[in-house]
């Protein structure tokens, strides 16, 4: 491929979309939409300490809801807008080859929303600020805020800019391969939502599908429930002599079912949500848990990856020789903090953002196919000169 000749083409691209008014419109509509979604992320985070990392997050969240909403509509039909405008038919006959073709309207499309992206940089700086200046006096519960880290700021930004670049190679190779162009932007809408959405779905169904057997074990005083069997002829309840107190106990074993998270998480994994949340560095409080977004989600992904427990015992168990505390209750076992479980778990954004460029490379080649001259294999109905 000649660089030359891709970046003729990216500049005539651009140049027909920055004459169109509607191009400063959709940019005007998605700076107000984005700013309104880091003004209410700064109420969900207010009087918090990490009110900066939480703005920004949200705020990058928002850039990327708008842009996974905004780009097939200048992807779409990049192939077939210009076959049903006979404007392809000329630059085909020209020196630039179909992959060049390709190339050149995947980096207009690119291009064209990273522009969204830099029209979003204010609400961006807004919730810095917000996090680097918000004086301590204005936080419950902390006695300092905690600002966004460089390292979250640069690669999020990163993960983001590549992601428009995903939708954008989805879009442009539906493009080639759908002869009409309001049917492929529908088609890449519904790609996209199927990322977006249809991950959540399979993952809530896989969750009630992948279900197993458990077991809880309590145990409580023997004058409780009277005269009752021994465990060594397999009676339930039965009596369970216990040195370390004063009297035999009940053992009570009651089974159930838990869903399997551990099976189906890796359903969530090619959500471009999640993947942003996934590859971003974590901030976290003294207390171990993130303070943004990100690692809210992150946390949740994580934690999916865990086993549950198959054998339970009622932590609650005036039988097991603790000693009580206030009210009769006993202190809970010790559980991983935040931070622990996001550490002890195998990162899986690598694997969702392989899918997607698996996905989108593959419409790119199916769609350079199609949109091959001398065409053989041209859609059906397709324009040619």
């Amino acid at each position: 491929m000649n660089p030359t000749r891709i970046g003729v083409l990216v500049g005539l691209d651009l140049r027909q979309r920055a004459r169109r008014p509607g191009f400063y419109v959709l940019l005007g509509v998605f700076f107000v939409v984005v700013c309104a979604i880091t003004w209410l992320g700064s109420l969900v985070f207010s009087g918090s300490a990490s009110i900066g990392s939480g703005m920004f997050s949200v705020a990058i969240y928002g850039v990327l809801l708008m842009a996974v909403l905004v780009t097939p509509t200048f992807t779409g039909n990049a192939i077939n807008g210009d076959r049903d405008g006979a404007t392809l038919a000329p630059v085909q006959v020209t020196l630039a080859t179909t992959s060049e073709i390709l190339a050149a309207k995947l980096l207009a499309g690119w291009a064209t929303g990273l522009v969204y992206l830099v029209v979003a940089l204010p609400a961006l700086v807004i919730a810095l600020i917000q996090g680097y200046a918000s004086p301590p006096e204005t936080v419950f519960y902390a006695s300092e805020t905690v600002p966004p880290h460089p390292a979250t700021l640069i690669v999020s930004v990163l993960v983001l800019a590549v992601e428009i670049g995903v939708v954008a190679a989805i879009g442009v190779g539906l493009s080639a391969v759908i002869a009409r162009p309001l049917f492929s932007v529908a088609a890449t809408y519904l790609v996209v939502m199927l990322l977006v959405l249809g991950t959540l779905i399979a993952f809530g169904l896989g969750t009630f599908a992948v279900r197993s057997s458990t077991s809880t074990l309590t145990e409580s005083p023997s004058e409780m429930y009277g005269q009752v069997q021994s465990c060594d002829v397999s009676a339930e309840p039965c009596t369970v002599p216990r040195p370390d107190v004063s009297a035999e106990c009940i053992e009570v074993r009651g089974t159930g079912e838990t869903v399997r998270y551990d099976r189906v998480w890796w359903v969530l994994a090619s959500n471009p949500f999640v993947v942003l949340a996934d590859a971003t560095p974590t901030t976290y409080d003294a207390n171990g848990n993130p303070v943004d977004l990100f690692g809210q989600i992150k946390l949740g992904m994580r934690s999916a990856q865990h086993e549950p427990e198959f054998e339970r015992r009622d932590w609650n168990d005036p039988c097991d020789g603790r000693p009580a505390i206030e009210g009769g209750m006993y202190p809970p076992d010790e559980h991983p903090t935040a931070r622990e479980q996001i550490e002890s778990s195998v990162p899986s954004w690598f694997v969702g953002l392989g899918l997607q460029l698996l996905i989108a490379v593959g419409l790119m080649l199916w769609g350079a196919a199609r949109t091959r001259a001398p065409a053989r294999r041209t859609p059906p109905g397709s324009r040619i000169a």
